[in-house]
């Protein structure tokens, strides 16, 4: 049986990394489990998530560089508005847009952006059920053309909805954080510098970042 069939992902960030390796070591002494971290720092504690991925999308985009207070707050109000459910796409589309913006208190822009969403999903365009199918690429690709929905997003969406192991969301603020410190850099690191870094992670660089993410304490953010 060979190393690469029997060692487990911390073991091979270990090998591939010493400064990971550091790390992972240091968690484990804290408490001997991986990291638990939400896939959207909004949704933490937070007992009234949707569990379904067109929900989650919706929350996602609702979400988008407001406090975690806030978001809950305006995703309530949306809910309410429909019956204390998370509305459907075909909710979405029939609703009066700006009546459902304020009574939510949404942006314009995070208004067009739920609309969009449910019309690549009422059109077909965008399959929420069969993304699990699709390689990490196309999944984002086909995220991106939903308007507000961007590359960030869509790597939340990989690795905590879909569960992809190998995902680098290069541009997360909160992850930029924790390698300059975990690897006493003089600057935050750009994307090319932070995938040169992650390389040695492979496959595993969802699990890299988790790590990461809790030697800052800190939660995935755009």
């Amino acid at each position: 049986m060979t190393r690469q069939s029997t060692e487990s992902p911390e073991d091979h960030l270990r090998r591939a990394d010493p400064v990971l390796a550091e790390v992972i070591d240091e968690a484990a002494s804290r408490g001997g489990s991986r990291p638990s971290v939400p896939p959207d720092p909004s949704q933490e504690h937070d007992p009234n998530l949707p569990t379904d991925r067109y929900g989650v999308l919706v929350r996602a985009i609702i979400s988008q560089n407001i406090s975690g207070g806030a978001s809950r707050s305006i995703y309530q109000r949306l809910k309410d508005r429909f019956g204390g459910r998370s509305p459907t796409p075909r909710q979405i589309l029939d609703d009066d847009p700006e009546e459902m913006r304020t009574a939510a208190g949404l942006s314009r822009a995070k208004t067009a952006s739920l609309r969009s969403l449910a019309e690549h999903v009422s059109s077909g365009e965008l399959d929420l059920e069969r993304l699990h199918e699709l390689p990490d690429d196309e999944v984002v690709s086909q995220l991106d053309q939903v308007k507000g929905i961007g590359t960030w997003t869509a790597d939340m969406f990989l690795m905590f909805h879909l569960n992809r192991p190998d995902v680098l969301p290069v541009g997360d603020l909160g992850l930029r954080r924790a390698v300059e410190k975990a690897y006493e850099l003089p600057t935050l690191p750009d994307p090319d510098v932070l995938e040169r870094i992650a390389e040695p992670w492979r496959p595993y660089r969802t699990l890299a970042c988790i790590y990461l993410w809790g030697t800052a304490q800190t939660t995935p953010q755009v």
